[in-house]
């Protein structure tokens, strides 16, 4: 992805997030010179990877196939004593689809914190082949309410309402109509490590470095 593009996306988020009257903490607004004065007391962002994530999965097409997320609050999975849970806000576009995929260490709820659209999650438990068990029925919880459903069945989220996601359950997500502002509450969070995809993808894009970063993303905290 070209950062003259993810600049771009991150300007529209930021904007939308002001009409949803959702407030970011000051390390979101930070430019690229600002946080080379921010010392070792702010290592805890860099090292949990806080902040902006934009990814395309690979597909070149962040329209079509893509998510914006900025990560509140996470513990680490190498420091057992941390923080047990993660936090995050999703951006999701009319009709941008984030594909299959399962957790194995994490468990999350998914929110659709606002917005006119319907947040669309299509469930299907997994094979130990990393394949999707079209098969056996998928354990659901929808805002306290525990049922079962037909592998495959999609569930509509409406403004406030949330999903239970349990480890080992296929999920991809969409909106139709709306660009929606979710909210992720899970356990710790590693992007690296436990995201399982239907079809190999990539997590995190390259980037065609053709302008100076806005903010920073995850990633670009470590780059020289």
């Amino acid at each position: 992805m070209k950062r003259s593009v993810i600049n771009n996306y991150i300007s529209e988020a930021i904007e939308f997030l002001s009409r949803m009257k959702f407030m970011l903490p000051p390390f979101a607004y930070w430019s690229f010179e600002e946080w080379k004065t921010k010392g070792s007391e702010y290592n805890e962002i860099r090292d949990n990877q806080l902040g902006w994530d934009i990814t395309d999965f690979g597909s070149n097409d962040f329209e079509r196939m893509g998510l914006l997320l900025f990560t509140l609050r996470n513990g680490n999975i190498n420091k057992p004593k941390g923080k047990p849970y993660a936090e995050k806000l999703l951006v999701v576009k009319p009709g941008q689809l984030t594909p299959y995929h399962f957790h194995k260490s994490k468990m999350e709820d998914i929110i659709n914190r606002g917005s006119e659209g319907t947040l669309k999650v299509k469930l299907y438990c997994s094979l130990e082949s990393g394949t999707l068990d079209e098969k056996s029925d998928v354990p659901v919880s929808v805002d306290g309410r525990n049922f079962i459903v037909k592998p495959g069945a999609v569930i509509n989220l409406e403004s406030g309402e949330s999903i239970t996601l349990f480890k080992g359950v296929f999920h991809q997500f969409w909106s139709d109509d709306a660009t929606l502002l979710l909210g992720e509450v899970s356990m710790v969070n590693d992007d690296h490590k436990d995201n399982f995809f239907l079809v190999e993808r990539g997590r995190f894009p390259a980037i065609d470095e053709d302008e100076e970063p806005l903010h920073l993303l995850v990633g670009d905290y470590f780059k020289k």
